[in-house]
């Protein structure tokens, strides 16, 4: 990797131990309540381990390609308002369930997109009617640049572990390569793969395994903090 350079490729297995735990904690939680757990300790991890290296990449060089660090209030008003505006400008996607924008805490930002809406069935080529959406998140993060993306595909239990990592992964460094050809600097974007290890519903059903088909974009903003 060339100094400054922070796209990186993140394995499942980076990330397995930290979110191992959720897995079976008998809490007593229903099957989707502990799929939607996993969910969010992976993507706690995924930013923790994106935040590490990205430092080992040169963090001043990303801080330069952006223009600058987000620093002290701004930081919540920046990604606040960034928030507002991937609702604004998907409406529609959210609407229909094809897309969910989250708030999520340290100022992060989850955008969410159904594997069954953006991919057809095993094939990790968007598809031709998902572009307008994938144009409207790549517009509003060109107008927010002082961010990073975690771009992670998932997928749900039915194949082999080995298929499934890969599968996710290929889908996960799709959208990164589109939202690179919409003008997101490569500096800023991370792709992830984490196969079904990371449900945020049951597999027992088709309605569950259709919510577990996803790309996500974890959104963070990027500051001066190590």
């Amino acid at each position: 990797m060339t100094p400054g350079f922070a796209k990186t490729t993140v394995t499942a297995a980076m990330v397995a131990v930290l979110v191992s735990g959720c897995a079976s904690d008998g809490s007593g939680m229903t099957e989707t309540g502990k799929g939607a757990a996993i969910g969010t300790a992976g993507g706690a991890a995924a930013g923790a381990l994106i935040g590490s290296l990205s430092a080992d990449a040169g963090k001043g060089a990303l801080i330069g390609a952006v223009g600058g660090a987000l620093v002290g209030s701004m930081v919540g008003a920046y990604m606040e308002e960034q928030r507002q505006n991937f609702e604004k400008v998907l409406a529609p996607e959210i609407a229909s369930g094809a897309i969910v924008v989250q708030k999520l805490p340290d100022h992060q930002i989850l955008v969410r997109m159904t594997g069954a809406t953006a991919f057809a069935v095993d094939s990790d080529q968007i598809q031709p009617a998902f572009y307008s959406t994938l144009d409207k998140i790549s517009g509003v993060v060109n107008k927010y640049g002082k961010t990073q993306l975690a771009v992670s595909g998932h997928t749900d239990s039915t194949g082999s572990a080995e298929y499934n990592q890969k599968l996710s992964e290929r889908r996960a460094a799709s959208v990164a390569r589109y939202l690179e050809n919409q003008g997101v600097l490569p500096q800023r974007i991370y792709s992830a793969g984490y196969g079904a290890s990371q449900p945020i519903a049951t597999n027992d059903t088709e309605a569950g395994r259709r919510l577990n088909r996803r790309v996500d974009i974890l959104i963070m903003p990027i500051t001066s903090e190590s």
